[in-house]
């Protein structure tokens, strides 16, 4: 979980990255106790990365969506976000964290996941350790472009 040198190589990517929001102390918080516990035994474990602090574009991805929900970038490149990020996550980590990573991709199971994730990233700020500055932001923000809807 250190420092990221080189965001723009994937051949500097040798296991995936956790693509996460780092100004939101509630995502950065979960994601670092996640992270503590989904620790691979003997093997590299996932790299969290601020998706502040990430060309996501390198990624293969967007402002918009690392701002919706966390995502998954293999070495390889393949991006997932949301509870399919998650499901992955815990798919890399391993026994015991695996079973229950094939279990999120089940249908009813995957239907559900992705509506409680969905649920989670609306309501962040509201969640232990969140903050004003941890909301989505609203449809049409866009902080690119000065007089998009405000947050």
């Amino acid at each position: 979980m250190g420092a990221v040198d080189d965001v723009t190589s994937t051949a500097a990517r040798s296991v995936p990255w956790l693509v996460f929001d780092g100004d939101c102390a509630f995502c950065t918080s979960s994601a670092t106790w996640v992270a503590e516990r989904l620790r691979r035994s003997g093997h590299a474990s996932a790299q969290l990365v601020p998706w502040q602090f990430t060309d996501l574009a390198a990624l293969g991805t967007t402002v918009a969506r690392a701002q919706q929900e966390v995502l998954w970038v293999t070495p390889d490149g393949t991006v997932s976000g949301g509870a399919e990020a998650f499901a992955a996550w815990l798919r890399f980590s391993g026994p015991p964290y695996a079973a229950l990573g094939t279990a999120m991709s089940w249908p009813g199971v995957r239907r559900l996941a992705a509506a409680v994730y969905r649920l989670v990233a609306r309501n962040r700020h509201r969640m232990p350790g969140g903050s004003p500055a941890c909301a989505l932001p609203p449809p049409g923000f866009d902080p690119a472009k000065p007089g998009s809807k405000p947050l």
